[in-house]
């Protein structure tokens, strides 16, 4: 008996991984292993990199609260320990948003603690 072979499936799995790997320099976009390969490995990129993205916004955040807190005249530690005891509950997301773009309710926050 002759060998079955779906060729209707398998050009459509090709033809989705080279949809997919468009724009690719190369081999990486027209030949089927280089081309596989390359999208697997964005894919483990792309997901390990999303977690990357979060550390990097925190530190970026903490850096930013930091300069604004010292131009007041405290350290970041010192602020960050107020805070909780104070039971103000502003996340850094949001403080560094104020630092930046609201400076005088950056301010107020800040005066607020050092009562």
């Amino acid at each position: 008996m002759a060998r079955s072979i779906n060729n209707v499936a398998s050009r459509r799995r090709r033809k989705k991984i080279f949809k997919l790997s468009k724009g690719y320099f190369g081999a990486r976009k027209n030949v089927w292993t280089v081309a596989k390969n390359t999208w697997e490995k964005g894919q483990t990129y792309a997901y390990r990199d999303r977690r990357t993205k979060k550390r990097n916004f925190r530190k970026l955040w903490i850096m930013r609260i930091n300069a604004a807190v010292r131009n007041e005249g405290m350290s970041y530690s010192k602020f960050m320990g107020e805070l909780s005891k104070k039971d103000i509950q502003i996340n850094r997301k949001v403080l560094a948003d104020l630092a930046m773009n609201h400076p005088e309710a950056f301010k107020a926050v800040v005066d607020k603690i050092k009562k």
